[in-house]
């Protein structure tokens, strides 16, 4: 009988110890599983980062025709379901529907022309000349933005000449500029410290976003994470 009563309360401790031990293990599971929701929880956006933000820029697509197009005229723009934008354009626009900003373009007020030889030469001789083209419209309520994003193909190692003009009659004291641009193999060159030079008294980001224009049609992605990574 005593043998009995032995294997009896063998059999129970087991029993016991192997419930206590599932009791653990779906303890540890649930609390796994917790840490796993938590771990794939989005992270909240920053919303003072970009705060009054305006996106400023001068592109220059060489032609509005899709069809046909020249290398140099494909160069210049990127199409998105037929229209057609320029390289900086596209990537200005990107910026704003990323960051909620208002956008402003920079145009001339006598129309660069298309042809991409005239192009290259007027551009060349407004840079030896040290022109100041004159501006098709002004910003008339620049006070209310901290932010200016600036953007601007890479032309002679240089910021296109109008971008003087605008800097020229521009006051942006005070504000943080975020260069962009599009470029043809140059990069940025020496443009940022031009836009210090011009705007010395702004805050001039030097981590800006440059893309070449063979790129700059698949440069989406790149532009979103340039800004999720930005400090400023």
């Amino acid at each position: 009988m005593k043998k009995l009563f032995g294997i009896l309360a063998a059999i129970f401790t087991i029993t016991v110890l192997s419930a206590c031990g599932n009791t653990e293990n779906e303890t540890q599971a649930s609390s796994s599983s917790e840490s796993k929701s938590e771990s794939l929880a989005p992270v909240a956006p920053e919303p003072e980062k970009f705060r009054k933000s305006l996106v400023v820029y001068f592109s220059m697509p060489e032609t509005a025709d899709p069809e046909n197009m020249t290398e140099e005229e494909e160069n210049s723009v990127v199409v998105i379901d037929g229209k057609m934008l320029g390289n900086t354009e596209y990537v200005a626009q990107t910026i704003q529907e990323r960051v909620g900003a208002d956008i402003f373009r920079i145009e001339p007020e006598n129309a660069y022309p298309t042809d991409h030889e005239e192009l290259v030469d007027l551009a060349s001789k407004e840079q030896e000349d040290e022109a100041r083209p004159a501006l098709k419209e002004k910003i008339e309520n620049i006070d209310q933005y901290e932010t200016i994003f600036l953007g601007y193909p890479n032309w002679w190692g240089d910021i296109p000449m109008i971008l003087y003009s605008f800097l020229d009659e521009t006051d942006l004291t005070g504000k943080t500029i975020i260069p962009f641009n599009t470029h043809g193999g140059s990069g940025f060159s020496d443009t940022i410290n031009s836009i210090k030079e011009a705007e010395p008294d702004a805050k001039v980001i030097e981590d800006g976003y440059s893309v070449n224009r063979d790129d700059a049609a698949d440069s989406k992605e790149a532009v979103i994470e340039w800004l999720n990574d930005l400090k400023i």
